[in-house]
């Protein structure tokens, strides 16, 4: 009786394994690196905002970190050529040369994004919020400007 050729060359007579993860794959990303670099883009966007308003103002972004009105962010941050201030949060002297504008900019309006277990308000973010007044339910703490003027302030702490 005649041998019939090997239809799959070093295979024997079994067809290709067509299952995930073995021989034979298609060309192109599989679902792992597609799932992996999505994964990571998700990550490396949460310390990351883009401006919310026009370009901030030092000097209006220290009276936001002084005022009772607005962040009252001195209430528990030190930070250089601040009056009496808390020990609660990190103190923020050098804070502009280890983080960027959008770094800075996320952690102020909404730092649950960088740190969901953090004590920090979230001072932009309206979405999600339990236990609210309803006077203050669906308003800011601190408008867009204010954020912007509050990131222009700590950008300058180097």
């Amino acid at each position: 009786m005649a041998r019939s050729p090997d239809r799959h060359p070093g295979r024997g007579n079994r067809p290709p394994d067509r299952r995930p993860g073995r021989g034979n794959r298609r060309a192109g990303p599989g679902p792992n690196l597609a799932l992996a670099l999505l994964l990571l883009g998700a990550c490396a966007s949460t310390d990351r905002l883009a401006p919310l308003a026009a370009a901030g103002d030092p000097a209006r972004g220290r009276e936001v970190f002084v005022a009772r009105e607005g962040g009252h962010c001195v209430l528990c941050h030190r930070a250089p050529d601040v009056g009496p201030a808390g020990d609660v949060g990190p103190p923020l002297g050098g804070i502009g040369s280890r983080l960027d504008a959008a770094g800075l900019r996320a952690r102020v309006a909404d730092i649950t994004r960088v740190y969901p277990d953090s004590v920090m308000p979230t001072f932009h973010r309206t979405q999600g919020m339990t236990r609210v007044a309803a006077a203050y339910a669906g308003k800011p703490v601190l408008d867009a400007q204010q954020v912007e003027d509050l990131v222009a302030w700590l950008g300058t702490l180097r």
